[in-house]
C-alpha cells in the first residue's frame, strides 16, 4: 500500500487489531440460547461497548431488543454542522457446526497460511474491528470529520428481527445521512467491491402429521401414511429437475446485470466435488443474486444410528427461501406456505410456522457516498476500480433502515470474500483485506465529509 498517512497508521495498528479480534472471537456469541449460554453474547456486547467508550464514544448503551438479545449503540460527535454516518456490524455468529472438522478450535483465533481462522473472524466480528481501525486512523491524522454512530447487532444471524423492531420503535436513534453496513465482502480477495443488492429471506418451519404414533413397518408399512415420506415429497416439489427453485406463483427468471461470475470460479469458491453439476439455469450471477433459492436447513427425523423399523407419525423441516430484489418477502412467504400445503400428499396434516423474515435490498449507486467510496477504494487498492456485486445472503436491517431513512445513502462493504468461508467450518479473515478495507473506510469518511462542502 502507498505511503498514505492513514494507511501507515492502520498498518501500525494491525497487531492490536489481531489481539482484539482474538478477544472478540473467544466469545461464543451465538444468539440461540437453547444451544449457547446467554452470558457469552452478553459478554461480547460488553466488550464492544467498552471498546466504543475507550474511543471517546458518548451515549454508549446496551439496547435490549424485542427478541431478547442486546445490540450495542454509541455516538462519536464530529465537527459542528458535519454529516452523520452510521457504521453497522454484528457481534453474534453462526454456530461452529461440525466442530471436529475445524483444523483449529473455532473460538480461538489462529493464524495459518497468512489468514486468521475463527468463527466470526470475517462475519462479522472482523467488521467491528474494521470500524475501530478506521476511526483510530482518522483520530491519529487530523480527527474524525463526521458525526459517527455505531450499531453492533446481537442477533443478525438468527433473523429474529430484534434490532429492526427496536429501530422502528426508536426511529431517531439510528438516523444518519449515510449508512455503511460492514457485513458484506469483496467479490474476491484484492478486488474492491460494494454490494449493491441483497436477497431477502424467509424461514418457515414445516410439520407433517399422519398417525397418532409410530407403527411397526412390517405390520403396517405399505398402507399406513408415512409422515417422513410425505415431507420428502413436499421438499422435492420445491425444485425442478435441474435444481431450480420452483415455488408456485414465484417468478424465477430474472437476470443479473453487472459483474459476471464464471462457472468454474464458482465451482472453486463453493468447493463443488468433481463430477457434481451446478444446479439451476441461467448464469451463476442470475442464480445467486437475482433469483429465489430454497434450501432445506434441517429435518427432524430419526437418525440412522439407532433407527427402528417404524412408519413415522410426524416429521419436521426448516426451510429457507432467499427472495430476490423486487419481490416482497411477505408475499413470497405466503406463496411458499401455499405451495407446501398444495403439495402435501395423502391428505396429511401440515402446518407452517414462520420464524424469520427480511426484505431484499437494492442500493442507489449514483450518489455522492458511492463516489466518495470509489475514490477511497482506489487508494486502498491501487490499480483496481471498485466493482458492484450482488449478495445472495440477507441483511434484514438494510430495508428497515432504508424505510426509516429514505434520504440516507446505504453502502455495503466487508470482509466476507469467498475464501473466508463464512457460516462454514474453518471460517477465516484475510488480515490484508482487513487492513485495506479499514483504510478505505477511513478515507471514505474523509472524502464524504469533504463532499458536503463541494
Amino acid at each position: 500500500m502507498s505511503s498514505n498517512p492513514v494507511a501507515e497508521t492502520v498498518a501500525s495498528l494491525m497487531p492490536r487489531a489481531r489481539r482484539e479480534l482474538t478477544e472478540l472471537v473467544a466469545f461464543k456469541s451465538v444468539a440461540d440460547f437453547a444451544q449457547f449460554p446467554r452470558s457469552e453474547s452478553e459478554a461480547a456486547a460488553s466488550w464492544v461497548a467498552d471498546a466504543l467508550r475507550a474511543e471517546g464514544f458518548q451515549d454508549v448503551e446496551l439496547l435490549d431488543t424485542p427478541d431478547g438479545t442486546q445490540s450495542v449503540y454509541g455516538f462519536l460527535p464530529g465537527p459542528e454542522g458535519a454529516k452523520t454516518v452510521l457504521l453497522y456490524a454484528h457481534y453474534d455468529v453462526q454456530p461452529p457446526l461440525d466442530e471436529p472438522a475445524w483444523i483449529s478450535p473455532p473460538f480461538e483465533l489462529t493464524e495459518r497460511d497468512g489468514r486468521w481462522y475463527g468463527r466470526g473472524a470475517a462475519d462479522c466480528k472482523g467488521g467491528v474491528i474494521m470500524h475501530l481501525l478506521a476511526l483510530r486512523a482518522l483520530k491519529a491524522n487530523g480527527g474524525v470529520p463526521v458525526h459517527v454512530k455505531v450499531i453492533a447487532e446481537g442477533s443478525e444471524e438468527q433473523g429474529t428481527g430484534g434490532l429492526e423492531r427496536y429501530a422502528e420503535q426508536h426511529p431517531e436513534l439510528l438516523s444518519a445521512d449515510t449508512i455503511v453496513i460492514g457485513d458484506a465482502g469483496n467479490f474476491r480477495v484484492g478486488l474492491p467491491t460494494v454490494t449493491s443488492t441483497l436477497r431477502g429471506m424467509t424461514l418457515v418451519r414445516v410439520r407433517i402429521d399422519t398417525l397418532e404414533g409410530n407403527l411397526h413397518s412390517g405390520q403396517f408399512g405399505g398402507a399406513a401414511p408415512d409422515a417422513l415420506a410425505a415431507l420428502i415429497r413436499v421438499l422435492d416439489s420445491l425444485r425442478a429437475q435441474d435444481g431450480s427453485t420452483t415455488v408456485d406463483g414465484l417468478a424465477a427468471d430474472a437476470e443479473w446485470d453487472g459483474l459476471r461470475y464464471e462457472d468454474e470460479q464458482f465451482r472453486q469458491d463453493a468447493k463443488v466435488l468433481d463430477g457434481v453439476e451446478l444446479i439451476g439455469s441461467g448464469t451463476v450471477a442470475d442464480r445467486i443474486w437475482a433469483r429465489p433459492a430454497v434450501t432445506v436447513l434441517g429435518i427432524d427425523c430419526p437418525p440412522v444410528v439407532g433407527a427402528t423399523p417404524s412408519v413415522q407419525a410426524s416429521a419436521r423441516a426448516l426451510i429457507s427461501l432467499r427472495v430476490p430484489p423486487g419481490v416482497d418477502a411477505v408475499e413470497a412467504t405466503k406463496l411458499l406456505e401455499a405451495h407446501i400445503e398444495a403439495h402435501t400428499p395423502w391428505g396429511a396434516r401440515v402446518s407452517c410456522e414462520q420464524i424469520g423474515q427480511g426484505q431484499a435490498f437494492r442500493a442507489d449507486t449514483a450518489s455522492p457516498a458511492y463516489e466518495a467510496m470509489s475514490a477511497a477504494m482506489a487508494v486502498a487498492y491501487p490499480g483496481q476500480d471498485m466493482s458492484y456485486a450482488g449478495q445472495g445472503g440477507s441483511i434484514p436491517l438494510c430495508n428497515t433502515l432504508a424505510s426509516l431513512y429514505p434520504d440516507a445513502e446505504i453502502l455495503l462493504i466487508g470482509l466476507s470474500e469467498p475464501e473466508a468461508q463464512i457460516h462454514a467450518v474453518n471460517e477465516s479473515v484475510s488480515p490484508e483485506e482487513l487492513e485495506r478495507l479499514s483504510v478505505a473506510e477511513a478515507l471514505f469518511l474523509r472524502n464524504y465529509a469533504g463532499s458536503q462542502n463541494d
